[in-house]
């Protein structure tokens, strides 16, 4: 079975075409390497997915030729512990330390240079400076 056909029916993308260019793209790996989205894939495959900022580390443990129910999809692969806990750690570390600058995109706007400029500057306390 075709790799991008699978990963189209376990459900890691909405579309086929997704899951070609992500195969090729490299952001799919078979056994630590990178592979054609027409490359075989066979029951007991290790397969590395990489999902935005996610990476699923799964075992193939079915074939489908159909894109069926989520319920169904997750049968058709077992995700290592190692991966699992990897994910979910920074999961974690995405939702309880967002980056605050994650959401800023090149320059400040002129409105929020000036909000910028109005923000009090702290001056450096002398007495911090000395040692004890």
């Amino acid at each position: 079975m075709r790799l991008d056909k699978w990963l189209w029916a376990a459900r890691f993308f909405k579309t086929r075409s997704l899951a070609q260019k992500a195969v090729t793209a490299g952001r799919v790996k078979l056994g630590d390497e990178r592979v054609k989205p027409a490359h075989n894939v066979a029951v007991g495959h290790a397969i590395v997915v990489r999902v935005g900022e996610v990476d699923w580390h799964v075992r193939v443990e079915a074939l489908s030729e159909k894109r069926g129910p989520a319920t169904q999809a997750r049968k058709l692969y077992a995700e290592t512990e190692a991966g699992r806990a990897e994910r979910e750690r920074r999961m974690d570390l995405r939702r309880w330390g967002a980056e605050p600058a994650r959401s800023l995109k090149g320059r400040p706007t002129k409105r929020n240079r000036r909000l910028l400029e109005k923000l009090p500057v702290l001056e450096a306390d002398p007495a911090d400076d000395r040692e004890s």
